[in-house]
């Protein structure tokens, strides 16, 4: 952290009181339908993957899918959130690996948060990034200073404020801290909306996912 006047002790500090407060209200009926998916071949490019895919998730499913590196989990979740997109009512948040592919690094977090000028919006933004503990100069600065568990974190509250209902997440705990890790993975477990997740984190895996898959060259199979 450029500038920041804590030590590496008062940061773990910092990254143990972080508090994501998901809004209590969302709640996706048990049985309403959110997504219906098959895909005959999952490729990128020339090169075959997988094949013979369906995902099929009702009501607050908390879905997440393993697999080895390089067999498309994430071309795969990719797929998953355009036909969410495409067809869904509800209101959805995505976390890519690559944060920089939603991030205007250019503007400062509250700028990130918020752009409609609203006095009463910009006081709640700055209201969670204190929760998250943000420093004053990670505030005033463009977001390509914090660290990756800062930039997670604003994609993370991005999605609390525009109270999203279905949260696509690419690796959510993989920036965090072993601090930070247990709390987030809480407040994903009580979130009443539906995740679909890639996770290689067997915390995250044992307290938040309640459908595991696994994707393999032969296709998804339910494993949990």
């Amino acid at each position: 952290m450029v500038g920041s006047i804590y030590s590496e002790d008062d940061y773990l500090s910092v990254e143990e009181a972080s508090n994501f407060q998901f809004d209590s209200t969302i709640h996706v009926h048990k049985s309403k339908k959110i997504l219906d998916f098959s895909l005959e071949v999952l490729q990128i490019a020339d090169k075959k993957l997988s094949q013979n895919i369906h995902l099929s998730i009702t009501g607050p499913e908390k879905v997440a899918i393993i697999g080895e590196n390089g067999i498309g989990k994430t071309a795969l979740l990719k797929k998953v959130k355009d036909e969410l997109i495409q067809h869904s009512s509800l209101k959805i948040g995505y976390m890519p690996q690559n944060y920089e592919d939603l991030l205007d690094i250019s503007k400062t977090p509250i700028e990130f948060l918020e752009t409609s000028g609203n006095k009463e919006a910009i006081t709640k933004a700055f209201t969670h990034l204190g929760s998250m503990k943000f420093t004053s100069d990670e505030l005033h600065h463009s977001i390509d200073h914090p660290s990756g568990g800062q930039k997670a974190k604003l994609l993370l509250l991005k999605m609390i404020l525009d109270q999203c209902e279905i949260l696509i997440l690419d690796e959510p705990t993989r920036n965090f801290s072993p601090l930070t890790t247990p709390v987030l993975c809480s407040s994903l477990t009580a979130y009443g909306g539906t995740i679909i997740s890639i996770s290689h984190d067997r915390r995250y895996l044992n307290e938040v996912a309640t459908t595991i898959y696994e994707l393999t060259p032969e296709g998804l199979t339910k494993i949990k």
